[in-house]
């Protein structure tokens, strides 16, 4: 049964209907503006639409005014925008808003953009390392001790580890599972083989994190386009509909966050799942955040896909993989395919493309060779700060 008929009836109803990548991986040449450009030329191509039906729009990470400055550049003039900016997560929650606008008759036609030359600027010097978010507000009380995100983040590890018996090989094993889901993706980074061995062998980062329980660094950008469903006809290929979407938030500071081993994706999955009339059992396929081995644990356990504390013995046993029982980022995610800052629209490329079967050799099939038919994307922001989680179904 296709999920169309679970669509909420009498709300006008949102489809994704262009999805695409910018140039990805090692971008030496081109600026930021550039692959905005480059990944919306390449949406709008995808969807078969003319750019005269584009009058929403969303844009975050770039410019003093963004999405403003985005959007001259591109030569738009749009009645509706959006800047929310919610790190990770910021994609996720654009595309509930993009699809709560659609609905409610304020756009017809949002056009999301990301684009981004980290790894590029380091490189020639533009940049350097992000040791913090700030020292301003709330901040100000742990930024004078070092602790950076990545400290964060194994600070947590660290937690669930202690309550629950999670191990290190087991969080190796989500980046395990992860390059071999880049093995067969061209526009992956890295695609060779990695062992659980190689990943506990590198160097240290931040306890328990060694190098490749960290995302990698790329350029890279990429654009979804949404539409009302009366321009579904006119598009060049079926449509992936928005079924549910959900956000939440939790804290700034550590000592805000009641549990480390429980992130904001347990409100924003719940919400998404009432929303589409949909349960974890329902959901084919997951793009979720990996910044870190761990969140992607994590966040499986909050979406409900295995109990809390279990996640350790849930990817460990090849679930995660293109053939397992949960293909989970199947592009091969941050830790192997691409991180050029802020993911979260990455996560919906990939959804998109695998439901509609045009992932190539990364393709997922699931019993009798039918392609999947529920997509979850799940977006972290911060250190577990916010959530975004959008359900997507042919």
């Amino acid at each position: 049964m296709t999920t169309s008929s679970r669509r909420t009836p009498g709300a006008r109803k949102v489809a994704v209907v262009g999805v695409a990548l910018s140039d990805c991986g090692r971008v030496d040449e081109a600026t930021p503006y550039a692959l905005h450009a480059q990944a919306a030329r390449r949406a709008l191509a995808d969807s078969g639409l003319d750019r005269s039906v584009i009058d929403g729009f969303g844009s975050a990470g770039l410019g003093t005014l963004a999405p403003i400055e985005v959007a001259e550049y591109l030569g738009l003039r749009p009645r509706w925008v959006d800047s929310t900016a919610v790190g990770g997560s910021t994609w996720e929650v654009m595309a509930a808003h993009a699809a709560d606008a659609i609905a409610a008759g304020h756009a017809n036609a949002v056009l999301l953009v990301y684009g981004s030359t980290a790894r590029a600027d380091i490189k020639a010097g533009r940049r350097t390392s992000n040791l913090s978010f700030g020292s301003r507000g709330p901040l100000q009380f742990e930024v004078p001790y070092g602790h950076t995100l990545v400290a964060k983040y194994a600070m947590a590890a660290r937690r669930h580890m202690h309550e629950y018996g999670t191990t290190l090989e087991q969080l190796a094993q989500v980046a395990v599972q992860a390059r071999a889901n880049a093995a067969t993706n061209p526009d992956a980074m890295f695609t060779a083989p990695l062992t659980v061995d190689e990943v506990l062998a590198g160097p240290m980062i931040a306890d328990p994190f060694t190098k490749l329980h960290c995302c990698l660094r790329s350029d890279g950008g990429c654009a979804v386009l949404l539409v009302a469903e009366e321009f579904v006809p006119d598009t060049a290929k079926a449509p992936v509909w928005v079924l549910g979407a959900g956000s939440a938030v939790s804290h700034t500071t550590m000592s805000e966050w009641e549990d480390f081993t429980v992130s904001p994706a347990a409100e924003s999955g719940r919400l998404a799942y009432r929303r589409a009339g949909l349960g974890p059992a329902d959901v084919d396929i997951a793009e979720v955040y990996d910044a870190f081995t761990y969140m992607t644990l994590v966040t499986l356990e909050d979406l409900g896909f295995c109990a809390k504390g279990e996640g350790g013995a849930f990817v460990g046993k090849g679930r995660l993989l293109r053939d397992g029982e949960l293909p989970t980022n199947t592009d091969g995610g941050g830790l192997s395919a691409c991180h050029p800052g802020m993911r979260g629209l990455f996560l919906l490329v990939e959804a998109v493309r695998q439901l509609r079967g045009e992932a190539g050799p990364g393709q997922v099939h699931k019993a009798g060779g039918r392609l999947p038919e529920v997509a979850i994307a799940s977006g972290t922001g911060g250190w577990f700060c916010s959530s975004g989680t959008v359900l997507l179904g042919r």
